[in-house]
């Protein structure tokens, strides 16, 4: 005898042509479905006789009283240290979920493919948080499979329309702006980019477009050709300015993508004879916690760890308890140090 079909929540988003996390708020009663939804959900679901599992819903609404914070290993691999910038960000999401009554689960991923069910359907967790995803390109996928589970989950990462309300981010080409501004009211014409500007890393790539804003705001065209790949990591960033002097292009400063890549940079500069800045400015982006102790001190735009762990935890827990969300990004400011240096005596007007 053939079995049976058994209906499930999928059958349900096809015949009433919905997503299946829709079905799946529908039937637990959320808010973030309009009447007009729920009832046809609830319609299709009576006419393909579906019975909700009540046993896992109930275990699912159970609260942990617990955040998952998931920490992706970046491309580098597993012995490469972590990101500083993380840590800070981390510091301020142990602090947010404690002021909220919530612990704090750390877990470093670079395996699984179930997150929800490693986490929240197993109640370890009642959400999840989601830092250093690597190459955006592979973890878009895994955030689609979140989206179709109904996952609670939150990302620090670039705003993305299709995963809305679930992203805190900087405004990272409002930041760049700001920082080639300066070089560039400096008298600075020939700004290098050091950052890795492909659709894997696409906070890098909304920097490298603030610095084309940028560019345009003051008459002129960034040159594609001072332009060179970093991901964040010290032998990249070294491999990057040196291709950039090696390929006899001029220029007068770098704009890099992070701090890291603009330590690097700064370091490999000075070891080869060049003054920063007389010879050449340079400015980061993060501010991490050393970024002020350099020789010397870097220039950088300044991400609000603070905000974002706050912004983060509370929304997140909104979302567990099914209210609206919307993905925000925080305004970066630019940290003016010495590895601007001043005013250039004679500008480079036209230069190009």
């Amino acid at each position: 005898m053939k079995k049976r079909h058994k209906t499930t929540s999928m059958d349900i988003a096809h015949f009433a042509g919905v997503s299946q996390s829709t079905v799946s708020r529908a039937l637990s009663g959320s808010g973030l479905v309009n009447a007009e939804t729920r009832e046809r959900v609830l319609a299709v679901a009576q006419k393909l006789n579906y019975r909700v599992d009540r046993s896992a819903a109930s275990l699912r609404k159970q609260s942990s009283r617990t955040l998952a914070l998931l920490l992706f290993e970046d491309r580098m691999g597993a012995d490469a240290p972590i990101n500083p910038f993380f840590l800070n960000l981390l510091g301020s999401i142990t602090k947010a979920a404690s002021e909220a009554g919530y612990d704090l689960l750390l877990s470093f991923q670079d395996a699984s493919e179930d997150w929800q069910g490693d986490y929240e359907m197993a109640n370890r967790a009642d959400g999840l948080i989601l830092l250093g995803y690597g190459d955006y390109l592979s973890y878009s996928s895994r955030l689609a499979q979140l989206d179709a589970s109904d996952a609670h989950y939150i990302i620090w990462g670039p705003v993305d329309e299709s995963h809305a309300g679930h992203s805190i981010g900087c405004d990272n080409a409002r930041g760049a702006r700001e920082a080639v501004r300066h070089l560039l009211s400096l008298g600075r014409r020939k700004i290098a980019f050091l950052g890795d500007i492909g659709a894997g890393c696409p906070e890098f790539s909304l920097r490298h477009e603030g610095f084309v804003e940028a560019h345009a705001e003051f008459g002129l065209t960034a040159d594609a050709g001072r332009q060179f790949d970093a991901i964040n990591e010290e032998s990249s960033a070294i491999d990057a300015v040196g291709r950039l002097i090696d390929s006899g292009v001029s220029f007068d400063a770098i704009m890099t993508a992070s701090d890291l890549i603009a330590m690097a940079a700064i370091n490999f500069l000075k070891e080869a004879g060049f003054r920063i800045p007389e010879d050449y400015a340079v400015v980061g982006f993060d501010d991490l916690p050393t970024s002020a102790y350099l020789d010397p001190p870097l220039t950088t735009v300044h991400q609000d760890t603070r905000l974002a762990g706050q912004q983060l935890v509370s929304n997140l827990i909104k979302i567990v308890h099914g209210e609206q969300v919307e993905s925000t990004l925080i305004a970066p400011r630019l940290k003016i140090r010495a590895s601007c240096g001043a005013r250039l005596t004679m500008t480079l007007a036209g230069a190009v």
